[in-house]
This record gives structure tokens, sequence and C-alpha cells, in this order.
């Protein structure tokens, strides 16, 4: 099963004891053509194993765990590369009063299954998560409207309709929509992170297709070589994700301390649905944490 590697993102500081398990520093690689090493394919299949039937899984798959959008622009995108800079750095300005506080529970639906009673983010709360940015002078988006609302999200069970809060922007004639209700906590993972298995973790999930036929997530790898790869181990109950890098051919060994971050997204053969999207390194399920905030 190939992978689609996309351009790396941004460069992050690591230790020296991270960098041994990175290319060039004594690591086990994936070549191009998606052999991977034994002991990562069997730690896969040791994860896969571990979480198919456990309560664990049970309990991720009753749960709200986003795997998609939870800020989402208004219909049609961001005009210009000033409103999507401003969005993206979360550079906002307050026209408007928000509402006053409201119920503290809120349902998530599904269209195939229970109601879950979460709880519900405050509207201060909501905008304070959104307008991150305190720098002055930069460009930024006017906020003329707040209300209560609801959207659409992706998530481990499928498309749920969940609470959101409304943002009325000057210049768009529909709002930009952040879901107000937080995530269930994770369950206890029946397994922990591998010891003996060299490589770096999946940073997060970015997203998944809408026919759940492909998962994005964000990659790590080093200086010294050619990007990450990530292949999957599907099972009925779970995705299993082996992250890996890609050896250079003229490699020369001298590594510097950081790390690179690295869009991947990784073709499956059938649809994710509600099974488990796991890291096979921390042998956890892959989080959704979007784009925000990650240097272009």
């Amino acid at each position: 099963m190939l992978t689609r590697p996309f351009r790396a993102l941004a460069a992050v500081a690591v230790s020296g004891a991270v960098l041994a398990a990175m290319s060039g520093c004594g690591s086990e690689e994936t070549s191009a053509d998606g052999a991977g090493s034994s002991s990562l394919t069997d730690r896969a299949r040791q994860v896969a194993e571990a979480w198919d039937g456990s309560a664990a899984a049970a309990a991720w798959r009753t749960g709200y765990h986003p795997a998609g959008e939870t800020v989402q622009p208004p219909r049609g995108g961001l005009r210009g590369a000033a409103d999507e800079r401003a969005f993206e750095y979360g550079r906002f300005v307050l026209r408007a009063e928000l509402p006053g506080p409201g119920p503290k529970n809120a349902e998530v639906t599904w269209p195939d299954g229970p109601a879950l009673t979460r709880p519900l983010m405050g509207a201060g709360e909501s905008y304070r998560a959104l307008a991150r940015s305190t720098a002055a002078g930069e460009p930024r988006l006017t906020v003329t409207g707040v209300k209560r609302g609801e959207m659409l999200v992706a998530t481990s069970r499928g498309p749920a309709k969940v609470p959101a809060w409304l943002y009325t922007l000057d210049g768009y004639a529909s709002p930009l929509k952040q879901a107000a209700v937080l995530p269930s906590d994770l369950p206890r993972p029946p397994m922990g992170r591998a010891r003996d298995v060299p490589g770096l973790p999946l940073d997060r999930l970015v997203g998944t297709a809408a026919d759940g036929r492909a998962v994005t997530v964000i990659a790590l790898h080093g200086a010294c070589d050619d990007g990450a790869f990530v292949r999957p181990l599907e099972t009925d109950g779970s995705v299993v994700l082996l992250p890996s890098v890609k050896k250079r051919n003229d490699d020369d060994g001298l590594c510097t301390s950081q790390a690179e971050m690295q869009r991947v997204t990784v073709e499956l053969r059938r649809p994710v649905g509600d099974r488990v999207v796991l890291d096979a390194l921390t042998g956890r399920p892959v989080l959704y944490k979007g784009m925000r905030g990650i240097t272009p």
C-alpha cells in the first residue's frame, strides 16, 4: 500500500536521543517501495491484536473523538492571502457582544447511533481559543456577530452533528463555525509505547477523506533523509499506521538537531468506518489536532 508524501511543513527541535532513532543515526528505515522493517511490522500486529475487541476500543467507539476540522471557515473559503493567514494564526478582532452563559452540556448526535452528552464550551472560552494571537498591527478578521448553532464534524464514529459557535465575519455572507463541545477522554490503551523499535511517533491526524479511504497525518523525519513514509496495517477493528523514513542515497551520516514535519496521506483498502486509527510506535490512537498553527 503506497502513501503520498506532501511538502515539509515546519522544523522542530528534538533531542539527541530522539535523533538516534532518525535517518543517518542508526534507525531502521523504510524504502520508497513500501518494504518495511520486520520489527515495526511485528509491532503493528501486536498493537492491532491488543486493541481489536478490547474495552479501550469499545470506549473509543462510544465517545466523541473528532477526525476532521472542528473550526470551519465560511462557505466558499476565505478570500485572499491576508484573510487566510489571519485565520491560520488566530488573528481576530471582536466587534460584537459575546452571548452570556448558557447550558453546561449539549448533545452530539450521529445518524445511526445514540447521542452523547458532552460539556459545552462557552462563547468566551470559544473565542479565546479562536483568537489566539495578540500581536498588534497584523491583518485580522473582524467578528461582527456570535450565536449558537450546529455544524457537521467527522469523528471516529462517522459524521456527527455538533453544537457550535457561529461567528459572523465582516465581508462574508456565511459564518465561520467552531465546535462548542469538548472531545471525550481517551480510553486507557491496552499496551504501552514500544521500547525496542526505533522511529518517531506520528504527530497528529489532520483529517479523513470524504469516502473514508484515506487518512492524512503529520509525520516527522530528520534532516538526513528523503522524507517520511507511512504505511497501514488494516484489520476489521483497527488501522495501525507504521511511520518510518526514506533513506537518502548520498547520506554522509551528519545530522542536525531538528526534525521536519511532513503531511502524508495514507490510502486504505476500505473506508476507516469506526475502526480505531493507531500509531504502531505509541500503541495509542492518532489524535486529530488540525493544521492551524503549522508554519507553511
